[in-house]
């Protein structure tokens, strides 16, 4: 019976979201659909975090293998929920002189600007740094020309990467730029058709595929045929 009414009820907030979208007098529904969306997200943000909690708690009381990054993690995660809620270091509003949490949080020299300036940011550039030696690996590896499409591939990836850096603009730069003509060969250019116009038809054709397996799954969840969002029923 619970997961009957659950699928019911996705299926009319799922009707009302479609309608508001095409008729205009209905769009106060769809304003307070994504209101009670958003109380619900702030629900699942708050279980979230207690569940990261509970799960690193226990496996730090256990002194399982790497609990000392969970040691870290909650630390971190308590300090910048307390920074985040008592405002430290942000200036009371010029409005609300008076009011010592009525600053911004977010302004620039407060502890949490610090700690996203500082500590969030340049882990996330170390992350995607270490994350281009594991492309490089992997383009490595599916580069070798074994066919035809490999061929393809590699020679393609060449003019884009070597379009993109100051050597290969150097290696043809003694095409002449002012000429439509042959201008086209200059890898700087070569590398801007390739990505503005295959590599937009490739997207593009891939996105109008995503579009038409949403429209499929949404139209799915509406009539009740599939309710895999409601979890197992056991």
């Amino acid at each position: 019976m619970g997961r009957n009414a659950a699928a019911v009820l996705a299926s009319i907030v799922g009707l009302v979201m479609v309608l508001t979208a095409f008729a205009r007098p209905l769009e106060f529904l769809g304003t307070a659909v994504v209101d009670w969306f958003n109380v619900l997200a702030a629900i699942a943000f708050v279980l979230g975090g207690a569940n990261l909690l509970k799960m690193n708690l226990l496996k730090i009381s256990a002194r399982d293998a790497g609990w000392g990054y969970s040691a870290v993690t909650v630390s971190v995660f308590l300090i910048t929920i307390g920074v985040g809620l008592l405002k430290v270091g942000a200036h009371p509003d010029p409005l609300h002189p008076d009011v010592a949490l009525s600053g911004d949080k977010e302004a620039v020299g407060g502890a949490f600007w610090w700690l996203y300036e500082y500590a969030m940011s340049p882990i996330t550039s170390t992350l995607f740094a270490l994350l281009a030696f594991y492309v490089a690996s992997a383009a490595f590896r599916a580069f070798r020309a074994k066919n035809t499409a490999a061929i393809l591939l590699l020679g393609t990836a060449f003019v884009v990467l070597l379009g993109r850096v100051y050597v290969g603009v150097l290696l043809t730069s003694w095409i002449p730029a002012d000429n439509a003509w042959v201008s086209w060969l200059r890898l700087e250019n070569l590398s801007g058709i390739i990505m503005g116009v295959f590599n937009n038809a490739g997207t593009r054709a891939m996105m109008i595929g995503i579009a038409i397996g949403i429209a499929a799954t949404s139209l799915k969840i509406l009539v009740g045929l599939d309710r895999s969002y409601l979890g197992s029923s056991d």
